[in-house]
């Protein structure tokens, strides 16, 4: 895991912080978001910093460098698989600053987004829904790997945010816990945009799926919190610390047990898997 300590902006229910585009996408995409292409430089914080520290996964669960992350898991999954590891789903903020780095970045590598640089901007394949949910690995495992447009985890040297994490955009959509509730997903979202053409960038967050909601391209990484005596001393000038809530795994609503998703066996074809610059 990688510390993170860091006097952040944090997006609040009352203060919402937006940063100045200065690159907006032109042309339409299928989802009808507004993607931007490049951020201006040197953006100040207009709402009250508070420091944020925590220990963050290096990799997308089960944070092993070369790895494939579990897909076809939800909000639920991701707390309990977290819970099993000593660790927590990590909160919007928590991966938002581990993101964008003291720096305060809209992308874990700078200011203008870049395919060269994070697994993002592949072309869209159309899904079997019905195989992509179906209940036996015998029939979606298939689809899932035909769908799967995803890079081995920590494969490209230059998805890496200044504090050492890697792939926080593109590559999995990442389940995050809200801090406060809204959407459909209430208690849960989804950051960071999988390998498609989607926002991916540090502040963005979905709220529009409910957080029993599982798919192809979404996955998640821990979060935990770090041995206090072990930490030095907060500079006199450092911004008030935040504590995160008290967080207990919850239960599926339905009485489900964990679902551990689906992973490619290893050596698995995976047809469509991008070519690293």
């Amino acid at each position: 895991m990688e510390l993170v300590d860091v006097d952040h902006c944090p997006d609040t229910q009352a203060l919402r912080v937006k940063l100045d585009c200065i690159e907006p996408e032109r042309r339409g995409n299928a989802n009808n978001l507004e993607i931007c292409l490049a951020f201006a430089e040197g953006q100040g914080c207009h709402v009250p910093r508070r420091r944020q520290r925590y220990c963050i996964d290096r990799y997308e669960y089960p944070s092993k460098k070369g790895a494939h992350p579990p897909v076809m898991v939800s909000a639920y999954d991701a707390a309990r698989l977290c819970a099993e590891q000593g660790k927590r789903m990590c909160f919007e903020s928590e991966w938002t600053a581990a993101c964008e780095g003291p720096g305060f970045k809209p992308f874990p590598y700078g200011f203008a987004r870049s395919k060269q640089k994070c697994n993002i901007d592949n072309p869209w394949i159309n899904p079997s829904l019905d195989a992509v949910h179906h209940h036996d690995d015998a029939v979606r495992g298939p689809e899932l790997m035909r769908l799967d447009q995803s890079v081995d985890s920590g494969a490209m040297e230059s998805c890496k945010s200044d504090f050492g994490v890697y792939d926080l955009t593109g590559n999995f959509d990442e389940w995050v816990r809200t801090e406060w509730r809204r959407g459909k997903s209430k208690w849960a979202g989804l950051k960071g945009g999988g390998w498609g053409h989607v926002r991916n960038a540090c502040r963005p967050i979905t709220t529009s799926h409910v957080a029993h909601w599982s798919y192809y391209f979404i996955s998640f990484r821990c979060c935990k919190n770090p041995v206090e005596a072990a930490l030095p001393e907060l500079p006199a000038d450092a911004a008030p610390r935040w504590m995160p809530p008290e967080q207990v795994a919850p239960d599926h609503p339905a009485g489900r047990p964990v679902d551990r998703g689906y992973t490619p066996a290893e050596g698995s074809s995976l047809p469509n898997r991008p070519s690293l610059p």
